[in-house]
């Protein structure tokens, strides 16, 4: 099902606030939150729900989760896990399930840490980490995202070949 950009917009404020809320109920502890990288105004098919089952399964063989929920949504796939460890050390190890998952490129792990009365990702570059690569070409992702270098198409088929799905059966 396609979504609205409303809708899109909608989600990411929820989420938002429920990464705070839950940053709030677990002070001295990390919140890890797992989204699907999908472009497009689908966001949730067979691919989404392919990599968000790796993404949650990575996560728990990393950690023990003291706390986590799940929310298989329409605007995406939404993962929240409380975790121990400094800050740091888990983007680090999430920085390293991006960098090696056979579906790495198509997860979002984002660490989040509380910024006054809100939460700010942990950049990777504050672990010695280089920025996301382009699903397509390997420059940086949001060089080709802002210029639009790579066709609808193209980046489709990328990821369909990342997660060995096949269109045409």
């Amino acid at each position: 099902m396609e979504i609205t950009l409303a809708q899109l917009l909608e989600s990411r404020d929820e989420r938002q606030l429920r990464q705070i809320q839950l940053t709030h109920r677990f002070p001295g502890r990390q919140l890890i939150c797992l989204t699907v990288v999908l472009p497009g105004p689908v966001k949730r098919d067979a691919r989404s729900l392919k990599v968000a089952e790796a993404g949650v399964e990575a996560i728990r063989s990393a950690f023990t989760p003291v706390f986590e929920e799940l929310h298989d949504l329409e605007t995406g796939f939404e993962g929240y896990f409380i975790v121990e460890g400094t800050l740091l050390e888990v983007k680090k190890a999430c920085c390293h399930i991006e960098n090696t998952h056979p579906f790495g490129r198509l997860m979002d792990l984002d660490v989040l840490e509380p910024v006054g009365e809100g939460v700010m990702p942990v950049s990777r570059d504050r672990v010695g980490e280089a920025p996301r690569r382009c699903l397509v070409c390997d420059r940086p992702a949001r060089e080709c995202m802002r210029a639009h270098t790579h066709p609808f198409d193209e980046i489709v088929q990328t990821i369909d070949k990342i997660i060995g799905f096949d269109a045409n059966p």
